[in-house]
């Protein structure tokens, strides 16, 4: 029975979805206004596994992932720069085309690591009518407000169950730790649904109450009901979402539609980059094209899964070389034993039965990919050990089964044989060779054939015509 740390109750508990056999999964997407790093790579590759996972138990998965392109300010206060407005500026092009180039990086990064693409991937930008009909919906019940500035507010003090989530209290100074306080509010704890458009601002709509654009949060709680209804199976989501974006969220969707928003919230844990945390501030912001420079996407894959998703991950070249030694061995592996078989056969070796059980064990401990993956080192040890003793056919396809079913279909790793990067420019030696002897220039020719001697290199001389 697969269990799920819920965020809501902070306890596990047992999955089960609104309607059998099929589950409605919603996780935040990426704000695309620079390239993807390293914390996307932790996010989504983790709720990857979730969607890969459930379709494994064989539920019909429904997954959505927004792509917010407008509305993302650069601070928690309801005031300040929309975070892709900023990067048109710095960049003096369009703000469409800001999100339209670092969207498609994104996905470019994703599809390297091997993540499946979501069922919907929907842009904000795309759902305007629907988040203007969303305000309407709660000024119309009473839990908004518009002021004279023709913005729009939650009325937070009209929602008791704000801060169920985050665990806190409107007493407790929760609008102290907002950055800044607009002076249209009524409470400085109600948050923006809908703002008036200063001078300048490009990206801007019509509604009823201004010439502007959605508060942040709007958009997750429109597009999760037009896509998924009034309650999710599965929120998913960055620890750092919890307060304000999520308690946000769960306060204006359970305002408007009347039922719980949603049966399950997951919080995936932060990064950190040799012990400290990331940011461009501090240069040590790690770009995914930077870092498949180094290391190969599913070296990148494979560290994060060495981490269960709540917990904290530290980025360093130590630790990743680690994750590239362990999953080099597997990796090579995989490639001996389908250069034995490719063929797969239903597992009914015991050693084999009890690896697969075993691995689905640990996954249907709240996901558990550390322990599941040293589950995948007892099936290669038997793997090694199978090709170099008896190589019964049967039995290496079985193992090969479960390298498709748990590797690949479930933690999404690819295997391929590694490529010799030396081997053009060792051709290309070659020629040059050739040619030397050609012009009977025999010193210099032999002079490189003993270099490469002594680098464990040889090279055959051709028979000259």
């Amino acid at each position: 029975m697969l269990k799920i740390y819920n965020s809501i109750t902070r306890k596990k508990e047992d999955f089960v979805p609104i309607h059998e056999g099929m589950v409605n999964m919603y996780v935040c997407g990426p704000t695309v206004y620079g390239p993807p790093h390293v914390g996307h790579a932790r996010s989504y590759i983790n709720f990857d596994v979730v969607f890969r996972y459930l379709k494994h138990l064989g539920y019909k998965v429904k997954y959505v992932q927004n792509i917010t392109d407008v509305g993302h300010l650069t601070g928690d206060s309801d005031d300040g720069d929309d975070k892709i407005l900023k990067q048109s500026r710095l960049e003096k092009i369009d703000p469409y085309e800001i999100s339209y180039k670092y969207e498609v990086m994104y996905f470019n990064a994703m599809d390297k690591l091997n993540n499946l693409r979501p069922s919907i991937s929907a842009r904000a930008t795309s759902f305007i009518p629907e988040m203007i009909d969303f305000v309407q919906g709660l000024l119309d019940k009473g839990y908004a407000y518009v002021t004279d500035k023709g913005n729009v507010y939650f009325n937070v003090k009209k929602y008791p169950k704000y801060g169920q989530l985050s665990n806190r209290n409107l007493d407790n100074n929760l609008s102290g730790e907002r950055i800044e306080v607009a002076q249209d509010k009524q409470s400085p704890e109600d948050f923006a649904l809908w703002k008036k458009a200063e001078n300048g601002h490009i990206m801007k709509w019509n509604s009823p109450w201004s010439v502007g654009y959605p508060g942040w949060h709007l958009e997750c709680s429109t597009m999760t009901k037009k896509f998924l209804g009034n309650t999710l199976d599965i929120h998913g989501g960055g620890l750092d979402n919890i307060f304000p974006h999520h308690e946000c969220e769960f306060a204006q969707s359970e305002a408007l539609n009347g039922v719980r928003f949603v049966n399950f919230f997951m919080h995936n844990n932060l990064i950190t980059v040799n012990g400290t945390k990331m940011g461009k501030s501090l240069n040590n912001f790690i770009t995914l094209n930077d870092l498949f420079k180094t290391f190969n996407p599913m070296v990148v894959r494979y560290f994060i899964l060495q981490f269960h998703y709540r917990s904290p991950v530290d980025f360093s070249t130590e630790s990743l070389n680690s994750a590239k030694a362990q999953f080099e061995k597997i990796n090579s592996c995989v490639v001996n034993l389908r250069k034995v078989t490719t063929s797969t056969l239903p597992v009914v070796t015991p050693e084999l039965k009890q690896i697969e059980k075993e691995f689905i064990s640990s996954m249907d401990e709240d996901f558990n990919t550390p322990l599941a993956l040293s589950v995948v080192l007892n099936l290669v040890k038997f793997i090694n050990t199978e090709l170099n003793s008896s190589k019964n056919s049967e039995i290496l396809s079985e193992a090969n089964f479960l390298v498709n079913e748990l590797l690949e279909n479930i933690l999404g790793l690819k295997f391929e044989e590694e490529k010799n990067d030396n081997g053009e420019l060792l051709n290309l030696i070659s020629d040059i060779r050739n040619e030397l002897r050609k012009e009977k220039n025999y010193a210099l020719s032999d002079l490189i054939r003993d270099r490469l001697s002594d680098l464990n290199i040889t090279i055959s001389d051709k028979k000259l015509p």
